[in-house]
């Protein structure tokens, strides 16, 4: 089954408009909509200044059940 991802912002309550589809007419297709909650929305990248001050860096320094990467 072919996968068409699509974004749509909601502009008229209740209803989606999909153009220019791949489709033919009389084709069946299925369509699942879901909301993307404000969880899933691109957050900002990093910078490497940020990083260093985030403390994910060294974040298992002091544990012993983890080994050495570089090793």
């Amino acid at each position: 089954m072919e996968a068409l991802h699509v974004q749509q912002t909601i502009v008229e309550n209740g209803r989606i408009l999909i153009e220019d589809v791949p489709y033919q007419n009389g084709q069946v297709v299925e369509i699942i909509v879901l909301s993307q909650s404000a969880a899933t929305e691109q957050r900002p990248y990093l910078t490497v200044g940020q990083m260093r001050k985030s403390g994910l860096i060294g974040l298992w320094e002091d544990r012993d059940d983890i080994q050495d990467s570089i090793t």
